[in-house]
């Protein structure tokens, strides 16, 4: 590749960079909620009804119209089919490109500044832009509920079990509650417990559950994992996507799982699968992971391959099976007691 091109596909690469940030700013202020509402708006129109400063919704709108996600009617605003499938609620939104590309350079400039030292903060880096936090779950639930309910949950039969005789499913680290709201939906008799260590998750969560009809059966605290205990032995303990961040204190958590279960229940662990070969993090569909691991570090975590996860939970005592999806970038461990 000559240097022109190299220079063409990094402007596009910058390009696109951007367009995920404008994107994002009409996600997190709801200004593509309050224009695809009204239709047609100006910018002065549009900022009364977002209660945002109508000089920033101008500037706004005069970058989403350069990336096609507006469309100009002499000074009025409409949305484009792209700038409409950014909505949060959009099928097979496109909101989640747009949070984690503002989460990755919040992250990647922060990764930047502990470098010298090799501090690692700790979740906490989630909150320090309030703009964020609050989208993060949003994010997840977009993401991957989706693709639990067309892909894990049809070849997982312990929910088919657990579900049909009206088993207690709780989720450590449940976000927004979608999983557990996916069970309760596909399941009637079955209850769940979710626990986050965000309150605004939290809050989140339990006002979904009220909306989807399924709060009778669902309940939601805020807590910490490493403290958590259940009143009786439950069915299934869930953690998806939140082992890697404990993974440190692994010992004590997964014989705190162990002891948590029934006779004969289940930890179903869902961890992105980090490949054994370094080489497989230039496949495309890792490469996202490879960034997501960095991440990770500032966090105090790191990725894990299934085998770490199997052999941990050999170690205290219980049998697993695990099932890879997604051309085995994603993989789920069920643990048996």
């Amino acid at each position: 590749m000559t240097s022109d091109e190299l220079r063409r596909t990094v402007i596009a690469q910058a390009q696109g960079a951007m367009g995920l940030n404008i994107a994002f700013i009409g996600v997190s202020t709801g200004l593509l909620d309050h224009l695809d509402r009204s239709g047609k708006a100006t910018p002065g129109e549009l900022a009364a009804a977002a209660q945002v400063d109508a000089g920033y919704v101008r500037r706004w709108c005069e970058a989403a119209y350069a990336f096609g996600y507006l469309d100009d009617h002499g000074g009025s605003f409409t949305l484009t089919e792209t700038g409409r499938a950014f909505m949060p609620g959009a099928p097979g939104s496109l909101m989640p490109f747009a949070v984690q590309s503002i989460l990755g350079a919040h992250v990647a400039e922060r990764a930047a500044g502990l470098m010298p030292s090799g501090e690692r903060p700790g979740e906490q880096i989630l909150a320090e832009r309030k703009t964020i936090l609050p989208w993060y779950g949003p994010m997840m639930e977009a993401n991957f509920s989706a693709f639990f309910e067309r892909e894990v949950l049809p070849a997982v039969k312990e929910y088919e079990d657990v579900g049909s005789r009206g088993g207690t499913v709780v989720d450590l680290g449940c976000g927004t509650g979608w999983y557990l709201r996916i069970l309760a939906a596909r399941f009637p008799a079955l209850r769940g417990i979710g626990l986050d260590g965000f309150p605004e998750n939290v809050a989140h969560a339990d006002a979904l559950a009220r909306a989807a009809g399924v709060d009778a059966r669902l309940t939601f605290q805020t807590g910490d994992i490493h403290q958590y205990t259940v009143s009786e032995p439950v069915d299934v303990i869930a953690m998806n996507r939140s082992l890697h961040h404990v993974w440190d204190r692994k010992d004590s958590v997964l014989v705190t799982l162990r002891n948590a279960l029934k006779p004969g229940g289940h930890a179903i662990i869902w961890e992105p699968a980090w490949p054994a070969e370094l080489a497989a993090l230039r496949e495309p569909r890792r490469r996202a992971m490879a960034v997501q691991n960095l991440s990770e570090h500032v966090q105090g975590n790191h990725f894990l391959m299934p085998s770490e996860i199997e052999r941990a939970f050999h170690n205290v005592g219980m049998q697993t099976q695990t099932f890879l999806f997604a051309d085995g970038t994603e993989s789920v461990v069920i643990a048996s007691r």
